[in-house]
């Protein structure tokens, strides 16, 4: 019976992501349902464009969650990711407590009682009123809990790595000033890779894998169906066959799945109803990014189209 109620959680999972256009693997679904239920971390790896950054917008909307994002990137640290103290707002108070400083010092005899009272103030001038919090600290703080999308963690530091290990196994942070701060809720985190650099094992350890490919023509194809209206079976059938001939090829990046849905949604605008060679080859920076790649398939334009079907 509970193994019933969990492939039924997993189904639900499923129909809702292609209810809201995020045409997924059961296994996505199961992944998802799994972080929920264990409150652990996703590690989502797989090339760029195949749906890894998509997934947690999925999730936020199915769920009925915000999304917060970091986006990470070289150089990245706790001042832009985690918080920030409001040093303007600092200097008003302290500009206010040094009008107030014969009231404060009243009554006090001696140097040593007034940097007593004094000290007394020391904690107010890094309390969480003049905390400015960023993505990561706002998700720990959201009291109905939200998406936490750490996007293209490997581009960041092997430092910024190491500094998420608390939040990922406590879901806590650590500010020096004040002490130790939970989560109110816990957020549902995903954390996503194009493998630029290899992620860590402490990383990997808290996290559960989640690996996304370039889907199979069948997934493609319905994945175009849903993302783009007014195409014709034809012209998404042969849209599909040769976006798959073209990733065999040795380029310098292959299209993602992100690019299918844009050259459908061009050719559409276009008003075509198949491939067209002429077509094909005035739209293809739109699939390929680099004039090495659109040479080459230009070159392999007859052949390519002969394995259309």
């Amino acid at each position: 019976m509970p193994q019933t109620r969990a492939i039924d959680a997993i189904t639900a999972l499923q129909s809702g992501f292609e209810k809201g256009g995020y045409i997924c693997h059961t296994d996505i679904a199961t992944t998802v349902y799994l972080a929920r239920e264990l409150e652990k971390p996703v590690l989502v790896e797989g090339p760029p464009g195949v749906g890894k950054t998509e997934l947690a917008r999925a999730t936020s909307e199915l769920l009925g969650l915000d999304l917060i994002r970091l986006q990470c990137y070289e150089g990245l640290d706790e001042s832009k990711a985690l918080y920030e103290w409001k040093y303007g707002k600092q200097l008003l108070y302290t500009q206010i407590l040094r009008e107030k400083l014969s009231e404060v010092l009243e009554g006090t005899q001696g140097l040593d009682q007034a940097m007593e009272r004094l000290h007394q103030y020391d904690d107010s001038f890094f309390s969480e009123r003049f905390l400015e919090p960023r993505p990561l600290l706002r998700a720990l703080q959201a009291r109905d809990g939200v998406v936490l999308l750490i996007d293209e963690v490997d581009k960041s530091d092997h430092e910024f790595e190491a500094f998420l290990l608390e939040i990922l196994s406590d879901y806590q942070i650590s500010i020096p000033e004040i002490g130790t701060i939970g989560a109110v809720t816990r957020p549902l985190v995903f954390l996503t890779s194009n493998n630029h650099r290899e992620i860590g094992e402490a990383l990997r350890r808290r996290c559960l894998h989640l690996h996304i490919d370039f889907p199979e023509p069948e997934l493609e194809r319905r994945i175009v169906q849903s993302r783009v209206s007014g195409i014709s079976d034809t012209l998404r059938n042969q849209l599909v066959s040769f976006i798959h001939a073209v990733r065999t090829m040795d380029l310098r990046k292959v299209p993602a799945v992100s690019e299918t849905i844009d050259w459908a949604r061009t050719l559409v605008l276009l008003h075509a109803d198949r491939l067209d060679p002429d077509l094909v080859r005035q739209t293809l920076t739109v699939i390929l990014k680099h004039q090495d790649d659109v040479a080459l398939v230009s070159r392999e334009l007859p052949k390519l189209l002969s394995q259309v079907r």
